[in-house]
């Protein structure tokens, strides 16, 4: 069987980590990914990020590389008409058009999704801003962390010691990449009936309040704003959340009676499932302190290890915290290859575990121009004359 998306063109003018991640992840699902990048320097995020600082001043960052793969290159400048006019024929023969630049940047280059959809009636357009479209904040410069600040995520994130914190990884970056892909699949599913392409407008914020929906819900119904809880469970069962132990901390998540009653077996002290203290969730969650004081001293007493060993074994949510190389050597990392399945050999996708749709290693800017724009019926004296005006860039 082929790919999903086998035959669909995508065309990623996109730079930092939102965007260039969903373009990455159509490419998994098996479409034809071109990467459009300014000559000279291109992507910003090819020179930053990551921890190997030779790769990054060679253009080639470990940032920019965990979503560059599975892509052809081709550089171009948007401000030449001569650059417009190949972008605008690249539109012409695509199916999709991912980008992450604000409206304002749009309208000045001619590129808007009034524009392109008079270019292409078919192209889904797809654009990824840090407010969306229609309101007074829509042209305003975000970045995962401005947007982990505004949204209210930050805030409950840490405890009322620690004051507000960012999560350790871009998680609406990549969360948001995950809603782009979404949008586009489903602006191509309607386009198979109707024929028509569509405007995919992602929104970084109201994807950080996707991923706070319960909260959100919680606060509308009740009027309750919440607070941070640290490691506490969002459950907010008083033995859910991440206990010390004798080497390590564990994370519990009992949230159910039966797990309760699984927990205290496990720990070797089935008499405080019969302890009126603890009897319901109710009386656990009034003597709440009672509880976690029991719990800390009998974890405190072996390793998390034994301790996730034995919890397992008798059917209680529960994990060892691992630091990230740690996780990536678990039997759910290692044997569906997740780090290393993605297109050029990078992270995969979240679910199933086939092999790369394309093996294609992260491109060096402007790698694939000539090939590209050779696809596009330029001639070799065409694209020496665009090289020449500073059009196009060539590796």
């Amino acid at each position: 069987m082929g790919a999903p998306l086998d035959g669909i063109r995508v065309i990623d003018w996109t730079h930092v980590l939102a965007g260039p991640a969903c373009a990455y992840m159509l490419a998994q699902l098996g479409a034809e990914v071109i990467k459009v990048e300014r000559p000279g320097r291109g992507d910003a995020m090819r020179h930053r990020g990551g921890s190997d600082r030779d790769a990054a001043a060679a253009g080639m960052s470990t940032a920019y590389r965990t979503q560059g793969a599975g892509k052809q290159s081709i550089a171009i400048d948007l401000e030449t008409r001569e650059g417009h006019a190949v972008f605008s024929r690249l539109l012409e023969r695509a199916d999709v058009l991912v980008e992450n630049h604000r409206p304002a940047t749009l309208q000045r280059l001619g590129l808007s999704e009034t524009h392109t959809r008079a270019i292409n009636p078919r192209l889904i357009h797809c654009a990824m801003t840090g407010y969306g479209r229609g309101n007074a904040m829509s042209d305003a410069p975000a970045y995962d962390v401005n947007i982990q600040a505004i949204s209210g995520l930050m805030a409950l994130t840490g405890t009322r010691t620690t004051g507000p914190l960012r999560t350790g990884a871009p998680v609406i970056d990549y969360a948001t990449a995950l809603a782009g892909a979404l949008g586009v699949l489903s602006a191509l599913l309607a386009r198979h009936t109707s024929g028509a392409g569509r405007f995919v407008d992602v929104s970084m914020l109201e994807t950080a309040f996707t991923l706070m929906g319960s909260t959100i819900a919680d606060y509308r119904l009740t009027g309750i704003a919440p607070q941070p809880r640290g490691n506490t469970a969002n459950s907010r069962s008083p033995a859910s959340g991440v206990f010390a132990c004798a080497e390590g901390q564990i994370s519990l998540g009992v949230n159910e009676q039966a797990q309760f009653e699984a927990l205290c077996r496990a720990l070797s002290r089935p008499e405080l499932a019969a302890d009126p203290r603890f009897t319901t969730a109710a009386a656990r969650d009034e003597n709440r302190g009672a509880l976690a004081d029991v719990l800390v001293h009998v974890l405190q007493s072996k390793s998390a290890d034994h301790w996730e060993e034995t919890l397992l074994a008798a059917g209680v949510p529960c994990a060892r915290l691992r630091s990230l190389p740690e996780a990536l050597e678990l039997p759910a990392a290692t044997h569906r290859a997740f780090a290393t399945r993605g297109p050029g050999g990078f992270a995969g996708l979240p679910f199933g575990a086939d092999g790369p749709a394309s093996d294609h290693p992260p491109p060096p800017l402007g790698a694939d121009t000539r090939a590209v724009l050779r696809a596009l019926s330029y001639s070799d004296a065409d694209i020496a004359d665009l090289v020449a005006r500073g059009a196009v860039g060539t590796t």
